[in-house]
């Protein structure tokens, strides 16, 4: 028997109870088929967060497995997702550039504080911060994602390259101005291929692996028909007056930016002194020398930082390199934009071999050779003597065969306090499609789900991943279904999983290389088309129009701040928080009256006759700072119209919890009401409120004769305290009337009562 301790602690232990050769059957096959699934998947998803794509193979690795042996669901399968990819890819382009060493470092960084977070808040059982996004949040958000996600995608389907923007329409933009001129249609078919084929397999049978069925013939077709066509060439194969020169303009503006952020991090580095400790320093080392702020260097370097005389100064400084390489950059994706619009053609000239020439230029020459080559720009620059010259589509290529260095990710002090902000945000978005995901599996099997050892298995799992080299990874829709649809019955298949993704690092590398890349952004897009979900913002809408106002504002904002995805999250949060502070600083407020049922409805809604003598008011929410001047507001109102009012009753069964802002104000319009004259009683106070009056006093100046246990009880004690016998025929609080039986009845009610 397994202790329950150690059975919190290590969830796997319950695996091999009652386990039978069948069960491990079933999780072999539905390891290898979620494998066959994954493999492609974890590639494409890499490459959306900006890493190259054998870094999705790193984030399949071990994630999976240290996920499923310290969570508490056993059919989820843990990997690269969408959602977080793209979040990872927002969160890091500001940072450095996609795909280099400092990119991949950073997003590496970014796994392990999200990891640590999400075990933090498991440990201290914290899982209900998740509530903090809220259903229309997350509805919202998810469908701009998935809208960004998929156009992010559209480029590789269509073969061409555009610079990435500041802003997401205007990556669209562009988009739209170069598929005009540089489609590339074999691309396109590769990729509408793919689609067709995984559609047409999932309908046939949901069993099969369609993901692998559509690369497998998408990559023969693309070896068949030639679909990659490169060559390297140096700079003096181009027959081109402009490119030396733009190749030239690009590289000096690539290390304007290098230099100037190794600038703002030597700024960064400076001790944190005042001008003043500068200069009784200086003043200590050279007695007769001080500072002098006019004789530094600029622009700085860091090998001569710039003296720190005081922050603000410090903050002007690097606010100026920030608009600076800011500015560069710009200026570098101009060019790389000019360079990837020419089109060239190989020319034979006499003497001197095959050259490239401009196609507006070569058709006045003769020996031209098909096809058209555009020049490949990659990010980090061009090497002159080096320049990829493509025809045709793209292709994977190479892949380092083998596993990943093993360690801890290299800590930047500099770096770490702006992942913070993303690894909160990734952490709490990540969790919820892990969590809801698993939730929807669990209510299938009938297994119990632990929210907070889930976090701590994503955690770990995150944690594991950061020391192989993975990005930020979480639950996934898809694969956990087709795990489920495989018939997975414990987490052995997760690790079934990771061991075939650690063979295909060893062994199938080389089948990889001629996977095309338009076939990659098939399988992202197919993904995320999932995603999408519009009936639950219309249903939001009808259960409340404010949540339904939320989910769209939410999907609007994330469009809108794109690539900063976490903004538009964040709103939403705020929209939530505000929505819901506005709703209990102004809670439902009903006057009751007596309804044909025999119970006390609200007259409002009815429209009931009210009793001119006694108000009987339902409070529904805490009692708390924020709304007990809405409830004295509501009251007064009520002794201003009524002015043969005598008794206030308040039904407060709704009164979960009262503050003591709320017992104080409350205390003062009990006293008001009293030195007006009016008497004052409750009913449906719940013993942790009855305490709370207790407590404070407060119940001394009600008065125990004047609450009661439920509103029956109290009707029948205080009615006759402000009315007149023989009136019970005619109040609405003891006869229930039609509308016109009530205007006849109390208007000779009046008369009896004013004779």
């Amino acid at each position: 028997m397994i202790p329950n301790r150690l059975r919190r602690a290590l969830p796997f232990l319950d695996w091999f109870q009652g386990y039978t050769p069948s069960a491990f059957r079933a999780d072999l096959n539905a390891g290898l088929t979620v494998a066959l699934v994954l493999i492609p998947q974890s590639m494409a998803y890499a490459q959306l967060a900006g890493l190259p794509p054998y870094y999705g193979l790193y984030a399949a690795l071990l994630p999976p497995v240290v996920a499923a042996l310290f969570g508490s669901s056993r059919r989820l399968a843990t990997g690269p997702v969408a959602v977080v990819s793209i979040m990872t890819a927002a969160a890091l382009e500001p940072l450095a550039t996609a795909g280099s060493q400092a990119y991949i470092t950073a997003a590496i960084l970014l796994a392990f504080l999200v990891g640590t977070f999400q075990l933090l808040l498991g440990l201290f059982r914290l899982g209900l911060v998740v509530n903090l996004l809220s259903h229309p949040v997350i509805v919202g958000f998810t469908n701009g994602a998935a809208l960004i996600i998929a156009s992010s995608q559209f480029p590789k389907l269509l073969g061409i390259q555009v610079e990435q923007a500041p802003h997401y329409l205007q990556t669209i933009q562009r988009m739209a101005e170069a598929a005009r001129t540089f489609i590339h249609w074999p691309s396109l078919g590769l990729g509408l291929l793919a689609m067709a084929i995984m559609i047409l397999v999932k309908r046939i049978s949901p069993r099969l692996p369609a993901v692998l069925i559509a690369v497998i013939i998408t990559t023969l077709a693309g070896l068949l028909t030639g679909f990659e066509q490169t060559k390297n060439v140096s700079l003096s194969a181009i027959d081109n007056t402009e490119l030396p020169v733009l190749v030239e303009r690009l590289q000096r503006s690539l290390t304007h930016v290098d230099q100037a952020a190794r600038a703002k991090r030597g700024l960064a580095r400076r001790p944190s002194v005042t001008a003043r400790k500068d200069k009784k320093l200086c003043a200590r080392c050279h007695p007769r020398r001080e500072l002098d702020a006019t004789a530094r260097p600029w622009p700085p370097s860091p090998s001569r930082p710039v003296p720190r005389e005081n922050v603000l100064e410090l903050h002007f400084m690097a606010g100026v390199l920030d608009e600076y390489i800011s500015e560069e950059r710009e200026l570098a994706a101009r060019l790389r934009q000019r360079i990837r619009s020419l089109r060239l053609v190989a020319v034979q000239e006499p003497g001197r071999g095959i050259l490239y020439q401009s196609l507006e230029q070569a058709p006045r020459r003769s020996g031209i050779t098909s096809p058209v080559w555009r020049i490949r720009v990659p990010a980090e620059g061009l090497d002159p003597q080096h320049l990829e010259l493509i025809a045709g589509g793209l292709v994977i290529g190479d892949i380092p065969r083998g596993l990943p260095a093993f360690g801890l990710p290299r800590f930047d002090g500099r770096l770490l306090p702006r992942l913070l902000v993303p690894a909160m945000v990734i952490t709490l978005l990540g969790f919820m499609e892990a969590i809801s995901v698993a939730k929807a599996i669990a209510a299938q099997t009938g297994r119990r789900l632990d929210a907070n050892q889930e976090l701590i298995g994503q955690g770990l799992a995150n944690i594991v991943g950061a020391m192989s080299a993975s990005y930020p990874v979480s639950g996934s829709f898809s694969r956990s279904a087709v795990n489920f649809q495989a018939g997975a019955q414990t987490g052995l298949a997760s690790l079934i999983t990771s061991l075939t993704v650690l063979a295909t690092l060893y062994f199938f590398t080389p089948l990889l290389y001629h996977l095309p890349q338009p076939v990659l952004a098939a399988i992202i897009i197919m993904a995320v088309t999932g995603l999408f979900n519009i009936r639950d913002i219309r249903h939001a809408w009808k259960v409340q129009p404010a949540d339904g106002l939320i989910a769209v504002i939410t999907f609007c904002a994330t469009l809108l701040f794109a690539p900063h995805l976490d903004r538009g999250i964040l709103l939403g949060v705020l929209l939530s928080v505000a929505v819901f502070f506005y709703r209990h600083a102004r809670p439902v407020i009903a006057e009751l009256s007596l309804w044909k049922d025999g119970h006390f409805r609200s007259a409002r809604r009815l429209h009931l006759r009210t009793c001119p003598y006694i108000v009987v008011l339902r409070f529904d929410g805490p009692l708390f700072f924020a709304n007990i001047s809405y409830l004295e507001q509501a009251v007064l109102a009520k002794t201003r119209n009524r002015p043969q009012l005598r008794l206030i009753h308040f039904k407060c069964n709704g009164i979960n919890e009262v503050d003591a802002s709320g017992e104080c104000a409350l205390r003062l319009l009990v006293d008001r009401l009293h030195a007006a004259g009016y008497q004052v009683t409750f009913s449906g106070l719940k013993l942790q409120i009855m305490d709370i009056f207790r407590r404070s006093g407060l119940l001394e100046i009600i008065g125990t004769e004047n609450i009661f246990p439920t509103l029956a009880q109290a009707m029948t004690d205080i009615w006759p305290r402000v009315h007149a016998p023989g009136l019970e025929k005619t109040c609405p609080l003891k006869t229930v009337l039609s509308r016109d039986e009530s205007v006849v009845a109390w208007d000779k009610g009046r008369e009896g009562k004013e004779r």
